[in-house]
């Protein structure tokens, strides 16, 4: 048994990112950036309006009041033809190209249009006032992204107006599903004696797609050599393997043995935590291809499962798509309610993580332990509890980690 620290850098060094490949914006959403991006140009690409109104010579209307003769009307998309001077104005809309000669806008709001006359009727107005000037938000060979970032709709928009149209990604990796044990059935039949609802895989599928990955289910796998082996077969296709059960040591725990047959090379096999201790690490390097997959036996109980992808698949996930720091990040959080824990392991607990202006705050939740499902319903995190006995009181200070990060 090894300590979750590291476990976890076990994963890290080995799991390697994917190699970068090319993807159509349109295409990229979630997965990471594999190079940086540098701009080539400015932005805005010209001095324009930050509002529709009248551009001027800020020292004519330095009072609030004026009368202007309006030499020049344009939109976004024209480009004026006069250059304004002392007492002039030309009428321009937001997004318009500042006119020569003109050093400030005065908001439409605050003027009263005459023919070819405008009043100026409101505040005083400064130079720069309602302007932005070329290069304001970046310039030419400034670093607009970073490599190894997710990609989120900003960031998107930022390649849309720097004309990326295709750019080098990390793809978002294949993970396999697969539950193990007799007493399972799919989760809309009614459970017989003995029997339950796969429940893990419904929710490992979810947590794959909350990682940014692609889920495969492959349904259940009995409690038979045969099955279990036909179906890590098809597992092991995947960048990912999971499985949920069979990883303790009870007689009809088959999944270590199987992995090995397999030719599954086992890298670690429990973790000093709770819950999840039985958790199973190892790598499979199909000789015609030469690409490393990551499998992970996880524990068959639920919490279990939840606990150990959150911390371990979804650090190798991290890993693939080249996305750092790839262990989870734990952060404090002021603790909200009265709380008494007794563990001889490290425990990762059920929790509520709150963002206030002060900071994070956490409750923690009532737990069962590891079969305890109901527990995580109104929880968003865990919190990182000592191997000790200790009773937390509000105001005091614990590492909690987010589901949602």
């Amino acid at each position: 048994m090894i300590e979750l620290s590291a476990a976890l850098d076990t994963v890290c060094r080995t799991v390697a990112p994917f190699p970068a490949e090319p993807c159509s914006l349109e295409s990229c959403l979630g997965l990471t950036l594999a190079n940086e991006i540098i701009s080539d140009i400015d932005s805005p690409p010209f001095d324009k309006a930050l509002m529709d109104g009248y551009a001027v010579v800020a020292a004519d209307v330095a009072t609030g009041t004026a009368t202007l003769n309006v030499i020049e009307r344009i939109t976004a998309g024209q480009v004026p033809t006069q250059v304004v001077t002392s007492g002039t104005a030309i009428q321009i809309m937001t997004g318009a190209p500042l006119p020569q000669g003109a050093d400030a806008v005065v908001r439409i709001e605050d003027t009263k249009l005459d023919g070819v006359v405008v009043q100026i009727v409101g505040k005083p107005v400064a130079a720069e006032a309602s302007v932005i000037r070329r290069g304001t938000s970046l310039k030419v060979g400034e670093t607009v992204l970073a490599a190894e970032v997710r990609l989120t709709p900003s960031r998107i928009g930022a390649l849309a107006e720097l004309g990326q149209a295709q750019v080098a990604v990390r793809r978002a990796p294949r993970i396999a599903v697969l539950a193990t044990g007799d007493e399972l059935v799919p989760i809309d039949q009614v459970p017989g004696p003995g029997q339950i609802r796969n429940t893990n895989e419904a929710m490992l599928c979810a947590q794959i797609r909350t990682a940014g990955a692609v889920q495969v289910p492959l349904g259940i796998a009995r409690d038979n050599r045969e099955d279990l082996a036909a179906k890590i077969q098809q597992g092991l296709q995947a960048d990912i393997l999971v499985l949920s059960g069979g990883v303790s040591a009870g007689k009809l725990d088959l999944v270590p043995s199987e992995l090995s047959a397999a030719g599954v090379r086992e890298v670690f096999h429990k973790v000093n935590m709770k819950p999840g201790k039985p958790v199973w690490f190892g790598t499979f390097t199909p000789p015609e291809t030469g690409r490393t997959v990551a499998v992970f036996g996880l524990p068959g109980n639920p919490v279990s499962s939840m606990v150990c992808f959150e911390l371990f698949v979804r650090t190798a996930v991290r890993r693939l798509m080249g996305s750092e720091p790839a262990r989870p990040a734990a952060i404090s959080a002021t603790v909200l309610n009265v709380f008494r824990h007794r563990s001889d392991r490290p425990t990762y607990h059920p929790a509520e993580i709150t963002w206030t202006a002060t900071g994070p705050q956490v409750r923690l939740l009532p737990w069962q332990g590891s079969s305890d499902l109901r527990a995580t319903v109104s929880a968003n995190g865990m919190a990182v509890l000592p191997a000790e006995e200790q009773l937390f009181q509000p105001g005091d200070r614990v590492d909690v980690v987010s589901w949602d990060a």
